[in-house]
């Protein structure tokens, strides 16, 4: 799309819609005919096929009780494991590499637990200082587990200007001290995606291991994580992958760590042949499997199934040219419409540095998202002064890019922000 061929009016929003070759997804989705949902990047939207496959999945344990283990619509003793084999090529890995299990932060503790291995001066873990907390968090809990100070022991690599992380400054902090390192693919700010190729050929070359938080990538953006060599990475699937609120997260382990025993082991992460020996000797899994730990949350895995079916038709590679074609649409819009009222874009311009969501700033960020909301159009508030959006590509047409910025401009235009609180809510 060039800026100089923009009209900007409602008919080029609906001619786009009509070039779109994934417009018939939007029809799998339950959208509020009301309602403008630009939070897919917080959780996604309820598809049909994920209702189905969570129905199913109740019907084999109302109709087989125990047996729903081996039997049924989805099986539940494998389900874990075709579950990461249908994720793989959404990040570019093998099967065996990627399993379904756990949460994003209880897969960092795993990960880490397995990988962060001090000895001598390597002890340190690296990090981004605009990362999500909950990763921190958990990156300080290790320290602290293992007998070390985080206030010494883990870097955060500082921003240079409060919104994005130069790759320049991460390879630099990739010292003989640092044993691993753990970064977001795309800052969930800011929507800047890191070069984590770039990363990783530098990890590699240092012998550092390099882990990848991808909850703000998986399902939007295409990545070769095999080929690239990270060595692991965490995601949630209630973002853009639509699994529903606290669905069951997953986790990528390179091939080349088979082999490498769990940090914190537990039944599931026996080989399968094995697992109901009830022996007191864990034989772990010889792939991705070896990671999880307790058993498979069925019911939160089940949307998922469904889910996943719509991304194999879609394909991944499709998916990201329309995300990409949203969010320069929905940019030069904003710059259009909105310039005179102290609006700035705060995500990267380049299509290679960009996520799958918008952020602008505002000072009076958190009143605009409460009026937005109140006008049915759901965004998203982060801390201190961002106002997230995100055009969903199985789900968001161009018409309602169109129409968001339009009645962000009467409610500029017309000051009616003004009358709620500069508070935001407990959940933003």
């Amino acid at each position: 799309m060039n800026r100089d061929h923009f009209s900007f009016s409602l008919q080029e929003a609906q001619q786009l819609d009509q070039q779109d070759v994934l417009s018939r997804f939007k029809d799998e989705f339950y959208i509020n005919q009301d309602c403008l949902y630009l939070d897919g990047n917080s959780l996604g939207l309820l598809s049909r096929r994920a209702e189905r496959s969570l129905l199913e999945s109740l019907e084999d344990w109302k109709t087989l009780g125990i047996d729903g283990w081996m039997k049924g619509f989805h099986p539940w003793f494998t389900l874990a494991e075709k579950l990461g084999e249908k994720t793989a090529p959404l990040i570019g890995a093998l099967p065996s590499e990627t399993i379904v299990t756990g949460s994003i932060t209880t897969n960092i503790h795993q990960l880490v637990s397995s990988f962060y291995q001090p000895a001598g001066t390597r002890t340190k873990i690296l990090a981004d200082a605009l990362t999500f907390p909950s990763d921190i968090y958990a990156l300080q809990s290790q320290l602290q587990l293992r007998g070390y100070d985080p206030r010494n022991h883990l870097i955060q690599v500082p921003s240079r200007d409060g919104r994005f992380i130069e790759e320049d400054d991460i390879i630099t902090a990739m010292t003989e001290d640092v044993a691993l390192i753990l970064l977001p693919s795309v800052l969930y700010r800011s929507g800047q995606l890191l070069d984590i190729r770039r990363i990783a050929q530098e990890a590699q070359s240092r012998g550092i291991i390099l882990g990848i938080d991808a909850a703000h990538s998986i399902g939007a953006i295409p990545h070769q994580f095999h080929d690239w060599g990270v060595d692991f990475a965490v995601w949630c699937n209630y973002k853009y992958l639509n699994s529903g609120p606290g669905g069951v997260g997953g986790l990528f382990v390179h091939q080349k760590h088979r082999g490498q025993l769990p940090g914190l082991a537990g039944w599931f992460s026996s080989t399968k042949e094995k697992q109901f020996d009830m022996e007191y000797t864990l034989s772990p899994a010889e792939t991705a499997g070896a990671f999880q730990i307790g058993t498979p949350h069925i019911l939160s895995m089940a949307p998922l199934i469904g889910s996943l079916e719509l991304f194999e038709e879609a394909t991944i590679e499709r998916i990201r040219e329309k995300s990409l074609q949203l969010t320069n649409y929905m940019m030069h819009l904003i710059e259009h419409e909105l310039s005179s009222f102290g609006f700035n874009i705060a995500n990267p311009r380049e299509e290679a540095r960009r996520g799958g969501h918008v952020s602008i700033e505002h000072p009076d960020a958190i009143r605009i998202c409460k009026s937005l909301k109140e006008h049915q159009i759901i965004p998203d508030y982060r801390s201190p002064n961002i106002i997230r959006l995100a055009p969903v590509a199985l789900y968001t047409s161009f018409v309602d890019v169109w129409s968001a910025v339009q009645k962000i401009k009467i409610i500029m235009t017309e000051k009616q922000y003004e009358k709620f609180e500069n508070k935001r809510e407990t959940v933003a």
